[in-house]
């Protein structure tokens, strides 16, 4: 058995050998043959020349030894050298590399000539060893090697690109779903708290609460694991917490919703993008006796455009900023904000207002109308400003 893994093992590198060669030797006959086109002027008589004269040894020195030093170049001076910033070195021995693959091309001039039993001034005119050195292999050889290492180069930098936008790829969607299992615990806690309260205020209520709070498991632990969810099913999650929030409340805060009922379509939503907003109004409101308490909510929906204005009344304090009171509301917006530059980058526009008694949010976010492909949302991208 273990004989037989080692003969497969050793086949298929035989036959990666095989294509890689072969893929190479094309290229190299390719591109030599299109330079004897150029220089003679015609297809023909290069295929001729190439194959059907005297300077077919020539061509063979031209593609054997130009081919060598491409490779010597490839994959030995410049990964030992060159990659380690060996730079000296680098030139050095690539300079040398060269001179030596110039020289032998040029003696594969006298070699034609030997082996077509004739003279170089025959085959090439009145030509002495340095005016063919200049003539055609020197360039040549620069143009080849200048050509295999842009070739070179461009895979790697084409690699690199692809491996980078590999890795923010992987980077934003770990960090997505890092943010959005940050969000889940906080929201678990207040849910279980109140229905905690409610079994020993109103049985009745902690039962209608139990019902609303398996929706919502239901929903976040099977519905929204995708990317994108439909608007309605996440519109529909947040009309099920405000009726939960409102039983916590009980009649100590106004709670008055404008949530419009219509047919969203096949538009999609980042799930609990909205949640967080709403979960901060009833954490924070104000219950005190000697003001007005109320929480305010409006959802609009247009041209798959979405207009999400929520505020409430807080405690009275000093004035501060909407970045500190991002900071003091607790994880949920701070990632809810980073999750809106993540997903919808210049799609949307976030506007946070706070005074003494009142703090107002206005989210005005661009939707998609979303196609399934294997239960996947595939969301085309628009800017919220076209």
């Amino acid at each position: 058995m273990r004989i037989e893994l080692e003969v497969i093992k050793n086949s298929k590198l035989l036959t990666g050998l095989y294509r890689y060669k072969v893929h190479h030797l094309l290229f190299w006959f390719v591109y030599h043959y299109m330079w004897w086109t150029i220089g003679i002027g015609s297809a023909k008589e290069a295929a001729i020349n190439i194959f059907f004269s005297p300077y077919t040894t020539k061509f063979l020195f031209y593609f054997v030894f130009q081919a060598a030093a491409v490779y010597f170049n490839l994959y030995y001076l410049i990964p030992k050298f060159l990659e380690k910033r060996k730079y000296p070195e680098y030139l050095f021995l690539f300079a040398f590399t060269t001179s030596i693959t110039v020289l032998i091309i040029t003696s594969g001039y006298f070699v034609t000539a030997y082996v077509a039993n004739t003279t170089l001034t025959e085959l090439f005119g009145d030509q002495t060893f340095v005016s063919l050195l200049k003539s055609g292999p020197l360039s040549s050889t620069l143009a080849s090697m200048t050509l295999a290492m842009s070739i070179k180069f461009a895979k790697n930098w084409i690699k690199s690109q692809q491996r980078q936008q590999l890795l923010e790829k992987e980077k934003i969607e770990t960090e997505l779903k890092f943010l959005k299992s940050q969000f889940n615990p906080h929201f678990l806690f207040n849910t279980i708290n109140s229905i905690f309260v409610l079994i020993h205020k109103n049985p009745d209520m902690a039962s209608e609460s139990l019902a609303n709070f398996s929706d919502l498991m239901r929903y976040q632990l099977y519905e929204c694991n995708e990317a994108k969810i439909p608007l309605d099913k996440e519109i529909d999650y947040l009309r099920n917490f405000i009726d939960l929030g409102k039983l916590r409340l009980d009649n100590t805060v106004k709670v008055s919703t404008n949530i419009e009922d219509q047919i969203y379509g096949n538009v999609a939503i980042a799930p609990f993008i909205l949640m967080p907003f709403v979960e901060n109004a009833f954490k924070h409101v104000s219950q005190g006796q000697d003001q007005k308490n109320w929480i305010s909510i409006h959802l609009s929906f247009s041209e798959e455009k979405v207009l999400f204005e929520i505020g409430n009344t807080i405690i009275n304090q000093e004035e501060n900023s909407p970045d500190d009171l991002m900071k003091n509301s607790g994880i949920g917006l701070k990632n809810v904000q980073r999750r809106l530059d993540l997903v919808y980058q210049d799609q949307y526009e976030l506007s946070i207002k706070k005074t003494k008694e009142v703090y107002k949010i206005r989210l005005h976010l661009k939707l998609n109308t979303t196609s399934v492909l294997n239960g996947v949302p595939i969301v085309p991208v628009t800017s919220l400003h076209s």
